[in-house]
């Protein structure tokens, strides 16, 4: 088991000592694709997994899902988020056993969800569809301080509703100075550059752990194509994700590292607990 570097009471407390009301954020990566924004005393979740739900779920199957890295923190603790969001609705992007401890804990709570999946979202954690809030490719939303753009996401494809709405969202995300970049789940795909285009992106979190036809999973990014879009797309910095979760869809970041420096591509590989702070990426 990898350990993270803060995890429970010594990752609550750093959360707390960081919270300061300036012009700069925050950032933890909390495992898989999950992560926690912190600004303005303000904290958004984006696509978190903290739980053991797929682990259980497939522990007789063929597919085991072999938890790879120390669980930071429980929702339970997590009592002052103020906004979640999901993806997409695969298991470790929107986990009942994550997001209904939140929802309990956080009655203010707002949950932003791709239009496409109100109806399933509202069925996996037994709530109202009207609790969601909920975007399509192409929409924005503001929510507090943090203003949302949706993003199409291929994985493997660039799917759609019968509406027309899209199954799979990235979401680019504008406050005060900064603008991230949390890629959901996806492959490259047509069209993700020109989305991509008009935002002057500060920081993006994409995922590396590819697609295998053995694994029998719907594929993401490898990491040199993490690199090699983060580098088109004039991204200031990138942040690998979506692996050391499960053994069997997982890859080191060590071809990511490579390619960013064979691009001299800024990026950071943090640990689960760990904290980063924006006045850092400046600096590197």
């Amino acid at each position: 088991m990898i350990p993270a570097a803060m995890s429970h009471k010594a990752l609550l407390d750093d959360i707390s000592a960081a919270n300061r009301p300036d012009d700069h954020f925050r950032f933890w990566w909390l495992g898989q694709s999950g992560f926690l924004i912190q600004y303005q005393s303000k904290h958004l979740l984006l696509d978190p997994y903290l739980s053991d739900s797929l682990t259980k779920k497939y522990s007789e199957s063929h597919q085991p899902h072999l938890r790879m890295t120390e669980l930071a923190v429980l929702p339970e603790q997590l009592d002052f988020i103020d906004i979640v969001t999901s993806s997409h609705r695969h298991t470790d992007h929107l986990d009942g056993e994550t997001l209904c401890p939140l929802l309990q804990n956080n009655p203010d709570l707002e949950l932003l969800v791709p239009t496409a999946q109100i109806e399933f979202s509202a069925q996996r954690l037994g709530c109202d569809p009207s609790r969601f809030r909920h975007l399509d490719a192409g929409s924005s939303l503001s929510l507090g301080p943090f203003e949302f753009h949706a993003i199409t996401a291929a994985h493997d494809t660039v799917e759609r509703d019968s509406s027309g709405n899209c199954v799979y969202l990235g979401y680019v995300i504008r406050f005060g100075q900064w603008t991230l970049y949390h890629s959901g789940d996806t492959i490259p795909h047509e069209g993700l550059m020109e989305q991509l285009g008009p935002f002057d992106i500060d920081l993006a979190f994409l995922p590396i752990n590819g697609r295998a036809p053995e694994r029998r999973v719907s594929g993401n990014f490898w990491g040199e194509e993490a690199a090699a879009l983060a580098h088109e797309a004039g991204i200031k910095w990138v942040i690998p994700c979506h692996y050391h979760m499960f053994s069997f869809n997982s890859v080191t970041p060590d071809d990511f590292v490579r390619a960013c420096h064979r691009l001299n591509q800024p990026y950071g590989v943090p640990r689960v607990g760990e904290r980063w702070e924006s006045v850092g990426l400046r600096r590197r």
